[in-house]
């Protein structure tokens, strides 16, 4: 082949794949700006509702994630690439994640739960799966009481599924 039909051909090439990477970088860039613009929308509703720090900055990061993610995956389909069996594949990557971390994952929608609900406060005396404390701080995984004994941890799912009993109401 002659260095003209190379030429030739790469510039049929490139005018079937320019269009192509121009979509795909415009859908990265509107997924992106769209995820931060849904991020703000709940960190000014978590705001007004007066929600948890630690449960407004998971909601935040999540719905950043999820955009993210849906805009690779739109893109990777403007290009030509068949999803499915990439969507197939992180449906089962994600049935085997939360096989693997169904305690952690337990505890984490546990304490959102627990947030939520709020169905004690710090400083709230309390006593649940036979630990008796002040409630120091609440998060994401673990309830923090501080008891006689010390510090104590228990996990949002023991919090959530337990009875708990609230002493006091400071």
């Amino acid at each position: 082949m002659d260095i003209t039909k190379l030429t030739e051909l790469a510039i049929e090439e490139s005018m079937i794949w320019l269009p192509k990477l121009a979509a795909v970088l415009f859908i990265i860039i509107l997924f992106f700006l769209l995820a931060k613009f849904v991020q703000r929308i709940i960190l000014k509703l978590a705001e007004k509702l007066e929600l948890d720090h630690h449960l407004t900055k998971f909601f935040a990061q999540a719905s950043r994630v999820v955009f993210t993610l849906l805009g690779v995956i739109t893109a990777l389909g403007t290009i030509g690439i068949n999803v499915s069996a990439l969507v197939a594949g992180l449906g089962l990557t994600g049935f085997a994640l939360g096989f693997a971390f169904k305690d952690t994952i337990s505890n984490l929608l546990s304490g959102i739960l627990i947030l939520l609900y709020r169905p004690f406060n710090i400083s709230d005396k309390i006593k649940v799966a036979g630990y008796m404390g002040k409630v120091i701080s609440v998060d994401l995984r673990y309830t923090k009481l501080e008891s006689e004994d010390g510090t104590v941890l228990i996990p949002n799912s023991k919090c959530f599924t337990d009875p708990v009993v609230v002493y006091s109401k400071d």
